[in-house]
């Protein structure tokens, strides 16, 4: 049997041929303008956390100067007094609870709640889940009256949940978006595994647990890192629920406290609140893609 040979196999079709890759003034133009390109979409991503961080080393007259200047100051103090002024120390600490308080509820019930839409496939489960994804079409700002009346008088119990980390655990879990993500890496899981675990006796959360999450890791990571990052970053709801000075996160905490420190010492203080979910995203970064693309392809 005679076999192809590999060198006149059809070339992978990209936007640049191979042809013009191997002239020196053709690879010079594409490596140029790819390393352009890199440093522009640096440049836009990068520059605002350096505009902050510089922002936090000027003085008061220096950053509220026109024009503004690129040059940053020397006033290293600034960081040392928004961390005591703004006590920040307890602000990160209770959002950081709050954060993986709602990463930990998350984890069991959307992952329940996906793994009942894909593989359990409840009476009425498709019309229960196109309902709460028609929920990711309503402004948060609609629904934020009628959560607040929920919380402030729990129906049945007729508790109030205000000023408690349950005003931020308990909606967190009602996320419509990461149990979809949930939901489409369980649908590309092979069926035959999940017979062959019903066959050794496994019930369904035995296979869950022994099955299904050790093979969820990627997806696990990117729902990690939305829960962590949404209620680091959330105001609004915060502010509505948590009014007591000691249970305030870092985004309403500084809000209140930005009427009576100078506008260079709340940069600075802005610089350090940023600091924790920046180094979350750098741990976890490569968990974003492999994880929203491992449910693409079934095999």
């Amino acid at each position: 049997m005679r076999t192809k040979n590999p060198s006149l196999q059809a070339a992978p079709r990209t936007l640049i041929s191979q042809a013009q890759l191997a002239r020196p003034l053709g690879r010079t133009l594409y490596w140029v303008s790819f390393w352009g390109l890199v440093a522009l979409f640096a440049l836009v991503f990068l520059f605002p956390l350096y505009w902050m961080v510089s922002g936090g080393l000027k003085s008061p007259q220096q950053i509220i100067q026109t024009p503004p200047s690129l040059t940053p100051g020397t006033n290293l103090h600034n960081f040392v007094t928004a961390w005591n002024d703004a006590n920040l120390a307890r602000l990160i600490l209770n959002t950081t609870g709050y954060a993986l308080g709602a990463l930990g509820f998350q984890l069991v019930f959307d992952v329940a709640a996906a793994y009942a839409f894909s593989k359990l496939r409840p009476l009425f489960g498709n019309v229960v889940l196109f309902a709460m994804l028609a929920t990711l079409m309503i402004p948060t700002a609609v629904i934020a009256l009628p959560e607040y009346l929920t919380a402030n008088d729990l129906p049945f119990l007729h508790i109030s949940l205000l000023n408690t980390p349950w005003a931020i655990w308990l909606p967190s879990v009602t996320n419509a978006f990461n149990i979809f993500l949930l939901k489409r890496f369980f649908d590309s899981i092979p069926g035959e595994l999940l017979a062959a675990a019903e066959i050794d006796g496994a019930g369904p959360l035995r296979t869950l647990w022994s099955v299904v999450l050790p093979m969820s890791r990627p997806i696990l990571g990117v729902v990690s890192i939305f829960a962590v990052v949404g209620v680091w970053k959330d105001f609004l709801w915060p502010l509505l629920v948590l009014t007591d000075d000691s249970a305030q996160t870092v985004n309403t905490g500084l809000r209140q406290l930005s009427v009576g420190i100078p506008l260079n010492v709340l940069v600075a203080a802005l610089a350090i609140a940023s600091v924790p979910t920046i180094v979350f995203f750098l741990i976890f970064q490569r968990n974003i893609m492999s994880g929203l693309t491992a449910g693409a392809m079934k095999g």
